[in-house]
């Protein structure tokens, strides 16, 4: 990966918390396989930088970072009291209707980082609602209650709508030639998924500063999150 541009990541700051708009395959903390990571670039910004929470190697978006200890307790009380807003968009396969769909169950996650449904896991709370429809894919606004691990795309793979590109739980790639008319490859050309990678954004947090005013950040689509979508608005 190219050397990332730390600066142009930022999409709020002020003296106590910086939300950037984190890109895909960048991991939040070291990553013996990787030069640079989310906390390493922070702290050379603000050398008090913590992160507030994490977001998978893949996925893009909302992620916030205090710049001194008081500011990393403060936000750290507003999650555990789940008083924090996450919001994240997700491309489904299939044609859902979700309008507040509580999903209400237990995840447990083994030492391999795979997380399923299971009683003795802890409990999980997501709430989704359909943005779009499109031919045979969905756009799904996730909020999740609790901050368990792969939540939403669990819970998701539970609804039976897996997130496409999320091969471990159940989803598939999503090819041009599946949506588009008359598409042609080139000769002797293997033809990739639109989106390499989970199709999962974190769109919006809001919380509370130390001031008690509130904050609330939206992150733009990655390219590659646009692009399938405007590819999926086609055919709408």
């Amino acid at each position: 990966m190219k050397k990332v541009d730390f600066d142009n990541l930022i999409l709020f700051e002020n003296e106590d918390y910086l939300v950037i708009n984190k890109p895909p395959y960048l991991s939040s903390l070291d990553d013996r396989h990787e030069a640079q990571n989310i906390l390493d670039l922070a702290k050379a910004h603000t050398p008090d930088a913590q992160l507030c929470h994490r977001l998978d190697k893949e996925t893009s978006g909302c992620l916030v970072i205090a710049k001194n200890p008081a500011a990393y307790r403060h936000l750290a009380m507003q999650f555990e009291s789940r008083k924090v807003n996450k919001v994240y968009h997700a491309v489904v396969e299939g044609i859902k209707e979700f309008s507040d769909e509580l999903v209400d169950r237990n995840l447990l996650a083994n030492n391999k980082g795979i997380a399923k449904v299971s009683k003795d896991g802890k409990p999980a709370q997501t709430v989704f609602n359909t943005l779009k429809t499109y031919y045979a894919h969905t756009l799904v606004e996730c909020k999740p209650i609790t901050g368990r691990l792969h939540q939403i795309r669990v819970h998701l793979a539970y609804l039976k709508s897996p997130i496409c590109g999320d091969t471990l739980y159940g989803g598939n790639p999503l090819y041009l030639s599946s949506i588009k008319r008359r598409f042609n490859l080139k000769k002797e050309t293997e033809e990739l998924p639109i989106m390499q990678r989970v199709s999962l954004h974190a769109y919006s947090i809001g919380f509370k500063g130390l001031d008690d005013k509130e904050i609330f950040v939206n992150a733009p689509y990655p390219k590659d999150f646009k692009v399938l979508v405007n590819q999926l608005e086609k055919t709408s």
